[in-house]
């Protein structure tokens, strides 16, 4: 029996109401700062729920099997996760769906899309280098929509910062109240094994490996099983640091978790399997089910019988044999079903999904139901766009999918210029993924490339050669970022146009932007011409 399969016989085999069917339902992120251990914490949630067979290694040697979730061959060959994935498994009775998203700050925006579509996050931090730069952001992310964060503490078999320091600078730095629920037995060579609070279980290893395999029940951190397991000097150290931190710290409060003011911690190893149990009972209790989501018109509830979402992410050539284009589709409300037609809002027409897909990373299956809270991948040549909201009828966006102006504009040099028509398609599916933002000039047709970081660039090099069978280069320009531009009179608009003819472009939905040669320059326009507005971001709907 299939997965896609097996999970709809167990989730939908009796009558229900829609609120029962999203109860079941736990969508949520993975985010961290590059190498705190994400995808390889992806991997083995992957594994424990069943979804996987045998986990995979970031970087992985010979023919040691690599990591799922990274599909891309610049992901495999560095190392690193550039793309966001999604993913579904089943544990516990319920039905998870796991976003995993890119570490990298230089694929921000399609972190930050792919947080509009989750309900809850799980926070890596490395043990040894506590919250950092990336770390930050997302987290600001998270708090402005309200998205309840659960902390898992990495790599707590090495050497690292004392657990307290860690707490505090969450504490400090994020503005959360921290409650540890699993707590580490030593650190690095010393590491004995985790402590549960909640359950009063110990987790240790009796293999050489080192990887987790054995849980002892005792009545609490002063049992003495453990006294004859642990070191008594990293035993006494641990008991005394397990006493400061449940007198020092406040009680788990479920209510102030989901309103995201309080962020229960987990201290483990992802490579070595410690905490990964641990994190996913946490979810599976604490984490919300579907919530409900704003639109233009009004509040979508996951219970409405009527199905709605939103599409978060557009992936061009997840199977480069097939030329596929799927669009990652949040369902928000309703029951979704094989075979239904959806309303698209942005151009009025109706679409049939004869062939919608649930993902296990570059796996997929046809999805013959879906709920709120699950996300389904619809098949399509271009016609859905990020930020697209389906109905069954109904007019209205959902709001809060972003587009962030571009920190680094370059022009696009095609090397074999007989492969122009490949490059505009390779440009055209990129910049409709949320990869990068493609601007054409009001005058002159040499196109603007736009970035948050120089990755992008080298992925944008590397798919288009790979994807596109189109070698492409860079050069630079004298733009150094870009503001879409309104006003609530069109006169002023259009005036500020033409004067400034050769600085104005238009993006993909052919909506101006003014291309400044630096913030100077941008604020000398913002002061002179007052009826017009600058945006540094504009809403995909």
């Amino acid at each position: 029996m299939s997965l896609t399969h097996e999970v709809f016989v167990n989730l939908h085999g009796n009558q229900k109401n829609m609120s029962e069917y999203s109860s079941l339902r736990r969508t949520f992120a993975i985010i961290s700062h590059p190498d705190a251990g994400k995808t390889t914490l992806t991997e083995k949630l992957l594994f424990s729920g069943g979804a996987i067979h045998l986990a995979g290694t970031v970087k992985a040697r010979g023919e040691t099997r690599r990591a799922r979730s990274d599909w891309m061959k610049i992901e495999q060959e560095r190392g690193i996760s550039v793309t966001s994935s999604v993913m579904s498994f089943r544990h516990k009775g319920l039905l998870f769906n796991l976003l995993d998203t890119p570490g990298h700050e230089d694929f921000s925006e399609d972190t930050y899309r792919t947080l509009t579509a989750v309900d809850s996050a799980v926070m890596v931090v490395d043990a040894a280098r506590g919250i950092e730069t990336q770390t930050r952001k997302l987290i600001e992310v998270c708090r402005l929509r309200d998205i309840p964060i659960i902390t898992f503490v990495n790599k707590v078999d090495r050497e690292g910062n004392d657990p307290f320091e860690t707490l505090d600078q969450i504490h400090d730095e994020l503005q959360l109240e921290i409650c540890p629920l699993v707590w580490p037995i030593g650190m690095g060579n010393l590491f004995a094994g985790c402590y549960d609070f909640k359950t009063n279980e110990f987790t240790t290893t009796n293999n050489k490996s080192g990887i987790f395999d054995t849980t002892i029940q005792t009545n609490g951190p002063t049992d003495e099983k453990l006294d004859k397991i642990v070191d008594k000097n990293v035993l006494a150290r641990a008991r005394d640091n397990m006493e400061l931190a449940v007198a020092g710290y406040a009680e788990f409060r479920p209510d102030l978790y989901r309103e995201g003011h309080m962020t229960p911690v987990i201290f483990g190893s992802a490579l070595r399997n410690f905490g990964i149990l641990n994190l996913l009972s946490t979810i599976s209790d604490f984490a919300p089910e579907p919530r409900q989501l704003l639109t233009d018109t009004r509040v979508v509830s996951p219970c409405e019988d009527k199905v709605s979402g939103f599409v978060f992410k557009v992936q061009a050539n997840m199977d480069k044999n097939h030329r596929d284009r799927i669009a990652f589709l949040r369902l928000c409300s309703g029951r979704f079903k094989r075979g239904m037609k959806l309303f698209q809002v942005r151009t009025r027409k109706d679409i049939l999904v004869h062939s919608p897909i649930m993902f296990m990373a570059k796996d997929r299956e046809i999805a013959e139901k879906a709920s709120a809270g699950d996300v389904i991948g619809i098949p399509n040549h271009g016609s859905i766009r990020v930020g697209d909201t389906f109905t069954e009828g109904e007019e209205m966006r959902f709001m809060g999918v972003p587009a962030f102006a571009p920190e680094i504009l370059r022009r696009v040099h095609v090397i074999d210029t007989n492969r122009i028509k490949q490059l505009r398609q390779a440009l055209q599916d990129l910049s409709e993924e949320g990869l990068i933002q493609v601007f054409k000039p009001d005058i002159g047709t040499s196109w603007l490339v736009g970035v948050i970081g120089q990755l992008q660039l080298d992925v944008v090099m590397d798919r288009a050669k790979n994807e596109y069978k189109v070698k492409v280069t860079f050069e630079n320009t004298s733009y150094q970022t870009a503001r879409w531009i309104r006003s609530e009179d069109k006169n002023v608009l259009d005036r500020f146009i033409s004067i400034n003819r050769s600085s104005i472009m238009a993006d993909r939905d052919g909506d101006p932007v003014f291309m400044c040669k630096g913030l100077w320059e941008l604020k000398y326009k913002e002061e002179a011409n007052t009826q017009i507005t600058f945006f540094k971001t504009k809403e995909l709907n």
